[in-house]
């Protein structure tokens, strides 16, 4: 007997589990076809993303694509390594991070610290609108 509702339960399982590695192969794809320079440079990002870039997973996967776009279009327009990171490519990268931060696990800890530690000290200042992210 077919059951439709359980069928497509099913598919979005297998869309979950296997959609993010599509999109992570398609990503390394697109980092080998850059470049040695501009490859090496992303790998780099990558490396420290993975250690420091305390985000959720789609958050993170979204930042990487889009450190690919930038390094793409800066290899086919001959742009120099050091005029996209500039002098200090930890602040390159951690200014990338707080671009993509928000719904990172560690960003709604802080909050909800920092909302924690007010409401006990008798600080409170959080609107309705915020009651709802606690």
């Amino acid at each position: 007997m077919y059951d439709e509702e359980s069928d497509s339960l099913i598919s979005r399982a297998i869309l979950k589990l296997i959609g993010p590695k599509r999109r992570w192969r398609a990503y390394k794809a697109r980092v080998r076809a850059l470049p040695e320079n501009y490859r090496t440079t992303v790998e780099a990002i990558e490396r420290y993303l993975m250690h420091f870039g305390a985000m959720d997973a789609d958050s993170a996967q979204s930042l990487f694509e889009d450190v690919a776009d930038l390094f793409e279009r800066a290899a086919a327009d001959g742009t120099p390594i050091r005029d996209i990171v500039g002098d200090d490519p930890v602040e390159f990268v951690e200014a990338l991070i707080a671009n993509y931060e928000k719904g990172g696990y560690v960003a709604r800890e802080r909050n909800r610290l920092s909302r924690a530690i007010e409401r006990a000290a008798g600080e409170d200042h959080t609107t309705e609108e915020d009651k709802g992210t606690s």
